[in-house]
């Protein structure tokens, strides 16, 4: 059996197991929204039915390091396109040019990494952009967000309990055809 974790302000952010709910209830992190009417958890000198919706008391924080510097996120930064002539590029062909070549010190970050094709990289060979005679069409920095990157969202679906379904939209809404 799963549970449905909603944030302080009511929005779905996860399913867990009902043993990592009891836990998070026991240390007084979560309120119990909704609960299984079928389902108990006994102990010797306690019984009380099993978590179906939770919620944070106060507001998560948010742990992660930002987006992961990668090969296919700067990539993605990029547009799929060659930084110096602006072809687009597929996946394949893309190379990855330090803008200054570590050969000149240049560091492997947000900041000096960026998509070229192959007779671009070529052309560019061990010198910077301004050596070589190049232009960067955009400067290169670390990403807030990716371009197409997806949100998570939560949909009711079939075989869910029921007493989620006042919290997460049903899968219908976000699949079914508009009327124009």
């Amino acid at each position: 059996m799963e549970t449905l974790v909603l944030s302080q302000s009511y929005e779905p952010v996860a399913r867990i197991s009902w043993q990592r709910a009891m836990m998070l209830l026991w240390q007084g992190k979560v309120e119990v929204v909704e609960e299984y009417d079928d389902r108990l958890v006994r102990s010797v000198t306690l019984e009380i039915r099993m978590p179906s919706v939770i919620r944070f008391l106060r507001g998560e924080r948010r742990k992660g390091r930002g987006i992961k510097f990668s090969r296919d996120n700067v990539y993605m930064r990029d547009g799929c396109k060659c930084q110096y002539c602006g072809r687009k590029v597929s996946r394949p062909e893309a190379t990855y040019d330090h803008v200054v070549p570590r050969a000149q010190g240049g560091r492997t970050t947000w900041e000096n990494i960026v998509i070229a094709c192959v007779p671009c990289n070529q052309k560019k060979g061990g010198r910077t952009p301004v050596q070589a005679g190049l232009k960067l069409l955009s400067t290169p920095e670390k990403p807030r967000k990716l371009p197409g990157s997806v949100q998570l969202t939560f949909a009711y679906e079939k075989g869910m309990p029921v007493s989620w379904r006042k919290f997460l939209r049903d899968v219908a809404y976000w699949h079914t055809e508009l009327e124009e």
